[in-house]
């Protein structure tokens, strides 16, 4: 037995002990895509019969954390729409990509259906105060970045931090592509765009390990310009965004 299958093994042993209700499970994330380490969690979707509720709960079992992604069937279509307002889709890619551990009536396999087709839609596109706001502040994060001093490394590498998340961001919702936080951020970042985003990638590396802003204001530069040129005098903010 492969790791990847331990893996599913130990998710399944997990739904069957503590959901033994379940209309459906998946595994997700790392595990599923055989990424996993000893140390990685184990993502789990779980399709709970309507008179339970949906909720998220992170447990350990057999030694292993696992979060879990609770949902009752009649939640679901609410639920994926919170979840595409994000922009993320997290709980969407588990269902669409991940491993089914069990579906014993059928629940599961319409859900990923579901869940494909939402993802297949894309994420909703940014309003035009968004578009706005976010060219304002990536302009903001670049001239920052720019103007601090090498000797200052706690804010240059936070400042870098915030204009990689940000252009990551603009960048993924330019293509109408979905983004991420954390591990998924440079991954989802290479999906949408992967020459753009691989400069932006090695750009902050190079503040990390050389102090050298240039690399990322210079790759900051061609997003900015896909979405009008940085933006800094006659900016106005609305109230809400």
């Amino acid at each position: 037995m492969n790791d990847q299958e331990t893996v599913q093994v130990q998710a399944q042993r997990l739904v069957a002990a503590r959901f033994p209700q379940t209309l459906g499970a998946v595994l997700g994330g790392s595990a599923a895509q055989g990424r996993a380490t000893s140390a990685s969690d184990l993502d789990v979707a779980v399709l709970l019969p309507d008179s339970d509720s949906s909720r998220r709960e992170v447990i350990r079992h057999d030694g292993r954390l696992a979060e879990l992604f609770l949902n009752t069937v009649v939640d679901v279509p609410e639920f994926f729409e919170w979840d595409r307002a994000r922009r993320r889709g997290t709980v969407l890619f588990i269902y669409a990509e991940g491993l089914p551990l069990t579906d014993p009536h059928g629940h599961l396999a319409r859900t990923r259906d579901q869940a494909r087709a939402v993802l297949a839609a894309g994420p909703p596109a940014l309003t035009p105060a968004e578009w706005e706001h976010g060219r304002y502040v990536l302009t903001c994060y670049v001239d920052d970045l720019v103007d601090a001093s090498p000797a200052d490394r706690y804010e240059q590498l936070s400042i870098a931090d915030h204009t990689l998340r940000e252009a990551a961001h603009l960048l993924t919702a330019h293509h109408c592509a979905w983004t991420g936080i954390g591990k998924w951020l440079p991954r989802r970042l290479l999906s949408a765009d992967p020459a753009r985003g691989k400069a932006l990638l090695d750009g902050h590396r190079a503040v990390a390990e050389r102090a050298d802003p240039a690399p990322l204001a210079a790759a900051v530069k061609p997003v900015l310009d896909l979405l009008g040129g940085p933006l800094r005098e006659g900016y106005a903010q609305p109230w809400r965004i």
